[in-house]
């Protein structure tokens, strides 16, 4: 007698609707129809088992196993009439899917009032890639209050958010930042109360991770710290050290960002020109332009016609003497906050940072490198504010990191 296999009615896996009407089927790719053959009828070369309303199991027959099957030696299972029992496979794990099939519109809240639309998307989209939710804004898809806006648009309380269906495969993983980084980072703290955290950045991490970057600063600090609202206020590039002010709460955030676009956030910045600064103190106004190069480099320059504001104010600290000719160590102020806008400035003025690989003299760094400065000279070395209920300005500063300081230490000081 035959018997039907004990699974081969078995329960059907939570995507066996989708394949039944002809869907797409996630495990393989493309819709079952295209696979199944005319439209009732099994694909080739494989057979139906069970009846009834719960779902056939398909099996493709495996000519090997049709008629005659060796059992062992001096033995021959008999053929069985009538068709072959099919056994049931075991179904494919399905990736993990984040389906958001419908559109949302979202309130903006007070919490969120002052967030670029970009940070407001990603809070809200766990798991999407930051490029995937860049390009739904550029095709339009995301609409506040009904127009289109930039990525840089800044939310406002009562706003409405349009945010597209989004469907997308979930991390499998949380990365795992290695304990010799976040180590350092534990002991790197300079100010820490109920709403801001400053942290002495090590030159070399970045502030966030993409561009094939696992993670940076703010993963590892969320990592160190679960469970708390950490955001970054602003950035530092990755190879510049020094003061990075964190956020812990969203209020503190807002205010801050207001406190940046009015100008009452105080930035300084040491750093090491290759050459000499004209005067004691040079103010550089000159609006700035980003553009992508081929490769996907992102890289800056000066464009008094298409480029944004930008101004920073020079002091001179010092002078010396090496191999490279005259170095003078200067004290940047950013007035504006532009992409890379020291490092450009200074190169317009003739002067770039020394061990710059990107706005730099190639010359001037290989003779540098070889003196002992083996990367960018430039550390954000205070920070100063006020917040609407403290008593008196915060201001924060960080030390010279220790490689830098022993470059300076070496050098001849030049009269």
């Amino acid at each position: 007698m035959n018997r039907p296999h004990p699974r081969a009615d078995r329960r059907p896996s939570k995507h066996s609707s989708a394949r039944a009407t002809g869907g797409r089927d996630v495990s393989r790719g493309r819709p079952v129809a295209e696979r199944a053959g005319p439209k009732g009828t099994p694909a080739k070369g494989s057979e139906r088992v069970g009846t009834g309303p719960k779902r056939a199991v398909v099996r493709r027959a495996d000519p090997k196993t049709t008629g005659s099957k060796s059992a062992g030696p001096g033995r021959t299972q008999p053929k069985r009439s009538g068709p072959t029992p099919a056994i049931a496979e075991r179904p494919r794990p399905e990736p993990a899917l984040r389906d958001d099939s419908a559109v949302r519109v979202l309130c903006v809240d007070a919490e969120s009032d002052g967030q670029r639309i970009d940070n407001f998307l990603l809070r809200h989209l766990k798991g999407v890639p930051r490029s995937h939710i860049y390009r739904v804004m550029r095709r339009g898809e995301v609409r506040v209050n009904k127009g289109r806006v930039k990525a840089s648009h800044r939310l406002r309380t009562g706003d409405l958010v349009r945010i597209p269906p989004v469907r997308t495969a979930l991390a499998e993983t949380p990365v795992r930042v290695p304990a010799s980084r976040l180590a350092p980072l534990a002991a790197a703290v300079l100010y820490e109360d109920e709403r801001l955290l400053v942290i002495d950045k090590p030159a070399g991490l970045a502030v966030h991770g993409g561009s094939g970057l696992s993670y940076g600063l703010i993963e590892s600090l969320r990592e160190l710290r679960p469970g708390r609202e950490l955001e970054l206020v602003h950035r530092l590039d990755r190879d510049t050290s020094g003061c990075i002010l964190i956020s812990k709460r969203r209020s503190a955030l807002r205010e801050l960002h207001e406190l940046i676009r009015e100008g009452g956030m105080d930035k300084r910045y040491m750093a090491l020109i290759v050459g000499e600064l004209e005067r004691s103190k040079v103010g550089v106004d000159a609006p700035l332009k980003k553009n992508v190069l081929q490769g996907g480099e992102r890289m800056v320059q000066v464009d008094p016609d298409d480029g944004k504001p930008a101004r920073t104010v020079f002091r001179r600290l010092g002078r010396f003497r090496s191999d490279s000719g005259v170095l003078t160590l200067v004290e940047a102020e950013l007035i504006t906050g532009r992409t890379h806008q020291i490092r450009v400035h200074a190169a317009h003025l003739g002067t770039p940072l020394a061990g710059d690989p990107k706005y730099g003299d190639e010359t001037a760094n290989r003779a540098l490198k070889a003196q002992g400065l083996s990367r960018l000279f430039l550390h954000a070395s205070a920070l100063s504010f006020q917040l609407a209920d403290a008593d008196r300005p915060h201001r924060v500063e960080a030390p010279l990191p220790d490689d830098l300081e022993r470059f300076l230490s070496a050098l001849e000081p030049a009269a």
